[in-house]
């Protein structure tokens, strides 16, 4: 089942095409210097809005900074499936062959993830919920999946939040309640089908959600929220190095994002500098920090342009062949 409105998009995209080609016509008039309108390469948002009833939406942005909605706003994929049909928090990832894999939240408070892939964002895969957590009666939730590829092992890493009720009692009322005490767990697959036991993937001590890998030459980092409440509010991003991406991990740093709260880290690298991104849920807004040497942090929250009130997603590179057809619905 392909989960697309093709009448409605094929009808837009023949129409944007045309333009797109009086573009480059106009362009190649103009001569040698005229500037194309699509870039070799640029960036992807997925993300989501509100409480995720209506699916995963798409931005895009040719410096990681200012960023544009495509397909009209409209989504992509809506959820049909899990417990509440929602698609929060996506996280999309890569592989070899060229497939894109995505992820993501399927309920406030369901024991699965939901699971979708695609060649070009446009046509999708059928929808599917991985159940991550049905084995463990005590599980409140899973949230905040974030789906990696993993070259040194050659299979896909995914992560994502849990509360066990009755684990890590030193931890239970470090946030509003003790069914929001978190750990990280995670599985791996090599192809979406089969997957191996749900394990603990970091407990550092402390209430953790919104766990993400970036790869750093031979090393990894990992990015996560301290979701401590009580009895000193933390609510911000810390930044903890693994010798592999299952560790063993470094103690975490200092936080790198300021004083607000924020969450859903999504790192990234643009030239010299590491981004990362954040969702400043309190605020309705998104922001970011960066840093050439992974130490010392700069807020550049100022400098960023999103579309209102998109909420916590991912980023991507992506090249000319798939962002120009989404440029054309």
């Amino acid at each position: 089942m392909m989960i697309c409105n093709l009448t409605r998009i094929g009808l837009r995209t023949t129409l944007a095409r045309s333009m797109v080609c009086g573009l480059v016509l106009l362009c190649g008039q103009a001569g040698a210097g005229a500037i194309e309108e699509i870039p070799e390469k640029a960036y992807l948002f997925p993300h989501f809005y509100w409480n995720g009833d209506s699916g995963m939406h798409l931005a895009w942005s040719r410096d990681g900074l200012s960023w544009e909605l495509l397909n009209d706003g409209d989504s992509l994929i809506t959820p049909v499936v899990g417990e509440s049909k929602l698609l929060r928090d996506p996280s999309v990832a890569r592989g070899p062959d060229g497939t894109y894999h995505m992820v993501w939240t399927d309920s406030w408070g369901s024991k699965t993830i939901g699971y979708a892939s695609t060649k070009d964002f446009i046509n999708w895969s059928e929808q599917k919920t991985i159940p991550v957590m049905v084995h463990e009666a005590g599980a409140q939730n899973s949230w905040a999946p974030e789906v990696i590829w993993d070259p040194d092992e050659e299979n896909f890493l995914i992560l994502w939040s849990t509360t066990l009720a009755g684990e890590f009692p030193e931890t239970a009322l470090t946030n509003r309640r003790p069914t929001r005490n978190h750990r990280i767990y995670c599985t791996t697959t090599e192809d979406f089908e089969t997957f191996t036991p749900t394990r603990l993937y970091y407990d550092g001590g402390f209430n953790v959600i919104d766990a993400i890998l970036a790869k750093d030459g031979a090393d990894w980092l990992m990015f996560v929220k301290h979701e401590q409440l009580s009895p000193t509010t933390q609510k911000n991003i810390r930044l903890i190095r693994g010798k592999t991406s299952h560790g063993p991990f470094s103690a975490p740093s200092t936080p790198i994002s300021g004083d607000y709260w924020a969450e859903g880290p999504s790192p990234f690298k643009i030239g010299d500098y590491w981004y990362v991104y954040f969702d400043k849920h309190m605020f309705n807004a998104y922001g970011a920090v960066r840093s050439l040497d992974l130490v010392n942090w700069e807020d550049v929250s100022d400098t960023l342009s999103f579309p209102k009130d998109v909420r916590h997603g991912c980023f991507i590179e992506v090249d000319r062949s798939i962002l120009e057809p989404l440029l054309a619905l």
